[in-house]
């Protein structure tokens, strides 16, 4: 069974009736929410919200009950994945793109649980590329501030246009190659005028959850 699978279907043994919960967008949430839609089949009484118009139309077509974000004063449990897990849990998101929405579902969330395989366990933040959602007026301006951190900035593109998030922003990703000092980079990056947020997740997760090729999981 793929790695990613095993541990999104553990992660969901945690969700009890009553919840509300924030589903995550991507490869490893999309197994998340599949558990879930056949858990409520089975009688699970849970409301949730989405972190991507991807994961809703998902959860929708599953039969789970969804809310709005304006609707919700706190999540009891979100799922989601990463694409980069250091021995600190800081986190590097938004390699599918929603990483605005995934930060503000985590943070309005009691409890954050990522789901990974062991491929995306690093020491040091930072071989995978940085992203950060800026807005689309003067965005070369930005890029080139972003550069100016000491990054390889690449303008995300689907189809040969800008790459568009759900909330019609671009994505910048950025290779910084290593990150010494993620919670400081977080901040610096965040004072750009222009960017919106980035992709570093820096003490939000409760649990990481990992599953091993050999169908092993471990819980952190």
């Amino acid at each position: 069974m793929d790695a990613k699978r095993i541990a999104a279907e553990k992660a969901t043994a945690y969700i009890d009736h009553e919840m509300v919960v924030g589903l995550g967008t991507g490869s490893t949430a999309y197994w998340a929410i599949q558990k879930i839609g056949e858990n409520v089949k089975r009688g699970l009484r849970i409301q949730a919200v989405a972190t991507s118009i991807q994961s809703e139309n998902l959860a929708k077509a599953l039969g789970i009950p969804m809310l709005s974000m304006s609707m919700v004063d706190s999540i009891d449990l979100t799922i989601d994945g990463a694409d980069e897990v250091d021995e600190a849990w800081n986190l590097i998101k938004g390699g599918g793109g929603a990483l605005l929405r995934e930060k503000i579902v985590a943070s309005t969330s009691k409890n954050l649980f990522i789901v990974v395989d062991e491929r995306k366990l690093v020491k040091k933040l930072g071989a995978f590329p940085l992203p950060v959602e800026i807005v689309t007026f003067a965005h070369e301006i930005t890029q080139n501030k972003l550069r100016a951190l000491g990054c390889i900035p690449v303008l995300r593109m689907k189809e040969q246009h800008p790459y568009l998030t759900d909330n019609g922003n671009y994505i910048v990703d950025c290779d910084f190659g290593s990150i010494d000092h993620p919670e400081e980079l977080h901040q610096i990056i965040n004072m750009i005028p222009g960017v919106v947020d980035n992709g570093l997740f820096i003490k939000m997760a409760a649990k990481v959850i990992v599953g091993y090729q050999d169908g092993t999981v471990i819980e952190m």
